[in-house]
């Protein structure tokens, strides 16, 4: 397997056991994530709630590490859950729901993860190891910042702007990029990404001659990654804004973008202003 490839065995090692929280109004619900945890190394399954008032006494005298939280349940909802908490206060968090991945749309771009019932052994395998690998190398700031931002769009509020650099919120933006490969996980400074593009379910982290396979979605990337550094030009590239050389125009209304180092990328039209902007290119009459 080359570096490309990911690896998604080993448990990361020298760490205490993950604490884990179960919240699940059906007890077939919490006995089957129950027996998938106990297969994971590094763990200790703290306490089970079947609603959400149990959930919400539960997190407070617990404190786990990593919560998988139903959405769907009597008394309070997983989000309401979140907001009695606080999502300052929430541990990571992954909901356990079955609705279906459209109705999940917020998730996807907010939440650490999420499961769909009924899910099989892999999927909830990444997601395990998507949250092992965030506790062990990031901890729970982003995976909170992450919940605010999912509540506010489950609220009907608009997302919030880009912080601008130099305050205090520019800490919420990602500043390495954890990979997985040959048993390690690997941090990767996002100031040494060059660009992102999108592989099928996976994104390619391009960093000089090399790549990284992570199971991220673009969606994700662009919203975690700091704005006046990184921009997304297509659906399926990022590009770090530092190393962009020039913009050119080609045949049929198509542009490409060279970065420093010669490679080409494509732009798309409804990104090429946005891009012409930060190039001080005056648009066209």
């Amino acid at each position: 397997m080359s570096d490309a490839e990911l690896e998604e065995s080993a448990p990361i090692s020298g760490l205490p056991p993950i604490r884990i929280l179960i919240v699940d109004d059906e007890a077939l619900g919490r006995l089957r994530v129950k027996d998938l945890v106990r297969n994971e190394h590094g763990v200790e399954i703290v306490g089970e709630a079947a609603d959400g008032d149990a959930a919400v006494k539960a997190i407070r005298e617990l404190e786990p590490d990593l919560i998988f939280l139903d959405v769907q349940m009597p008394k309070k909802s997983g989000l309401d859950v979140v907001r009695a908490i606080g999502a300052e206060r929430m541990p990571m968090t992954i909901f356990v729901t079955a609705y279906d991945r459209y109705a999940l749309e917020a998730f996807d771009v907010a939440a650490l993860d999420y499961l769909v019932k009924p899910f099989d052994d892999d999927r909830f395998e990444q997601a395990f190891r998507r949250a092992r690998r965030s506790l062990a190398l990031e901890g729970v700031d982003r995976a909170r910042a992450q919940l605010l931002a999912m509540l506010r769009q489950s609220e009907g509020g608009a997302r919030p702007p880009a912080p601008k650099s130099g305050t205090a919120e520019t800490s919420t933006y990602l500043e390495r990029i954890a990979v997985e490969m040959h048993g390690q996980v690997k941090p990767i400074p996002v100031s040494q990404i060059d660009y992102i593009s999108a592989a099928g379910p996976y994104a390619e982290l391009h960093v000089g001659d090399r790549r990284y396979v992570i199971r991220e979605t673009m969606q994700t990337l662009e919203d975690r990654l700091d704005p006046n550094r990184f921009m997304r030009v297509h659906r399926s590239v990022i590009v770090r804004l530092d190393l962009v050389e020039a913009l050119h125009r080609g045949g049929g209304g198509d542009y490409e973008l060279q970065m420093k180092g010669g490679v080409r990328l494509r732009v798309s039209r409804s990104r090429r202003e946005g891009l012409e902007r930060w190039l001080g290119i005056t648009p066209r009459e």
